[in-house]
């Protein structure tokens, strides 16, 4: 392969274009490449900087190619993060024998995080990964299909160096045996994921729910926990985090979304032991009014709060809001008590000026009047800013904010699917585009959730999407309906070799989570 269809072959292979010219015109500058006409004659530093930008599956083929590129794609340099579930990264293990050789001659010491699935979950490969595996922090254990557990009997070593781990539970096995075995290795533990089975909820309410994880227990083993992330798991009530609250006085962040059972009668307590807690996340939960009004919000360090989709009345959301010292994220979407009174308590009381990041998706119940008094008093500390769901913000309201929000690296807006009936106004795209072009440029992500029956764009449209892409260089994340619009944008994009940016709605949304501080510990599955 000569050096002039080496970058139709990366493109077709995924590997960066940036990373490929930025290693053809590092070896130019010294008239490396002059002499060489073929990939054989590449360095071996070059080759695995290229491999470096395929998925595993995609250098697993490229070992057949020859003994160079077997070496090449051994190199443990490009194993340092590896998921081994078919549905999610594409690399299927067969056997547990593969496995093994995988760990003992890829793998090795550079193994940094490795997802795992119920098949490859043994006590084996556990001992393989503790004892060539002595640098691994992060692992994934995926549980969630089993229907019948390996036998943990003679489980005696497991990674100790771990800072994160993330457990994927099932309906119904018991973890308990499993982990009775490795809560002596799991003493340094800083982040804990424990995934639910919240998205295959059962139709029938009667059906039994099973506590497949003591959590009671589990606490003693973790007593260094900065990060907990409870999500979807039907059975957690406040019981089990005020036993996790007990021994982990170092928590920092807690998430419960979609901890259903979950009532918020345990939160004051859990303050007044957790004193550094600064993220609490309660998304569709069964919050209760007079529990959060209980809390002593002014003597938290509290930051960030999402309580969106929970039924808090208007008086406990005035309470929150105005008590709160220093809040900085505030996630209250989906709440029909949201209403302007709660809005201007919270102006008129509340300390607003650590807040740089607002959701407020399908509060209808809050004006385009209310919001436009509290954006011109809070437009400059904004960083993210989520107002979709909204069908009386009209074109009009976005001319007036966008040239306010100079600071703001998220944006959404629009209607989701099935809502967009209840506008009366056409939305002309041109226009705002062209704003956010000329007064967003540290825009990252953005999402205009409108269907193409709404937007109205003319011929001239290419021009101000040739200015969002030309003045919003930030930009890696651009959402919109699928239809003609969504169509000649992306083409737009593409033509700029910048493919990645636009995104249809149907496979991609836009959120306000990236602004958390901890956002990267609680990315999990």
């Amino acid at each position: 392969m000569d050096l002039r269809r080496l970058s139709m072959w990366a493109v077709t292979q995924d590997v960066s274009s940036a990373a490929l010219a930025n290693i053809k015109d590092q070896h130019n500058k010294n008239g490396f490449l002059q002499h060489i006409t073929t990939l054989d004659k590449l360095p071996d530093k070059i080759l695995l900087k290229i491999f470096s930008n395929l998925p595993h599956r995609e250098i697993s083929r490229l070992a057949r190619v020859c003994k160079k590129w077997r070496m090449i794609s051994c190199d443990s340099k490009l194993w340092t993060h590896v998921s081994l579930r078919p549905e999610v990264s594409g690399l299927h293990v067969t056997s547990i024998e593969s496995l093994l050789a995988l760990i003992s001659i890829r793998f090795g010491p550079s193994l940094r995080y490795i997802e795992l699935p119920i098949e490859l979950i043994t006590h084996t490969v556990l001992h393989e990964l503790a004892n060539k595996c002595p640098n691994l922090t992060n692992i994934l254990l995926d549980f969630s299909t089993a229907m019948q557990l390996h036998d943990f009997n003679d489980l005696h070593s497991f990674p100790t160096k771990l800072r994160t781990m993330c457990v994927c539970l099932s309906e119904v096995i018991f973890m308990e045996g499993f982990m009775r075995k490795i809560y002596n290795f799991i003493n340094g533990l800083e982040v804990l994921h424990l995934v639910g089975t919240y998205e295959k909820a059962v139709e029938e309410e009667e059906e039994e729910i099973y506590e497949v994880v003591n959590i009671h227990k589990l606490k003693s083993a973790v007593p260094n926990l900065r990060v907990v992330n409870l999500f979807g798991i039907n059975f957690v009530d406040d019981s089990h985090v005020d036993s996790l609250s007990s021994n982990c006085i170092q928590l920092e962040c807690l998430s419960l979304n979609f901890c259903t059972k979950f009532t918020g009668s345990i939160l004051k307590q859990l303050f007044q032991r957790c004193k550094r807690l600064r993220c609490l996340l309660m998304q569709h939960t069964n919050l209760q009014s007079d529990h959060m009004m209980a809390i002593e919000w002014e003597k938290t360090n509290l930051q960030e709060l999402d309580i969106t989709a929970t039924e808090l009345s208007t008086e406990c959301l005035i309470d929150i809001l105005c008590r709160i010292p220093a809040l900085r994220y505030l996630s209250a979407g989906q709440q029909d008590c949201f209403t302007d009174l709660v809005l201007y308590e919270f102006m008129e009381k509340g300390n607003t000026k650590s807040l740089m990041a607002l959701d407020l998706d399908r509060n209808e119940n809050v004006s385009d009047d209310m919001l436009l008094k509290f954006l011109k008093m809070q437009a400059t500390h904004l960083r993210g800013l989520q107002l979709s769901g909204l069908p009386h913000l009209t074109e009009s309201f976005w001319t007036t904010v966008l040239p306010l929000l100079k600071n703001i690296r998220i944006l959404v807006m629009g209607m989701p699917e099935g809502c967009c009936q209840k506008i009366h106004q056409k939305i002309h795209i041109d226009s705002l585009i062209d704003s956010i072009a000329n007064n967003c440029c540290q825009l990252e992500r953005f999402e205009a959730h409108w269907d193409s029956e709404t937007l109205r764009f003319s011929d001239r449209s290419s021009k101000a999407v040739d200015a969002i892409r030309m003045k919003c260089l930030r930009l890696r994340c651009l959402c919109l309906s699928d239809g003609k619009y969504f169509e000649m944008v992306k083409s737009n994009f593409e033509r700029a070799d910048r493919a990645t940016v636009v995104r249809s709605t149907t496979n991609s949304r836009v959120t306000l989570v990236y602004l958390l501080h901890n956002y990267k510990d609680l990315i999990f599955n």
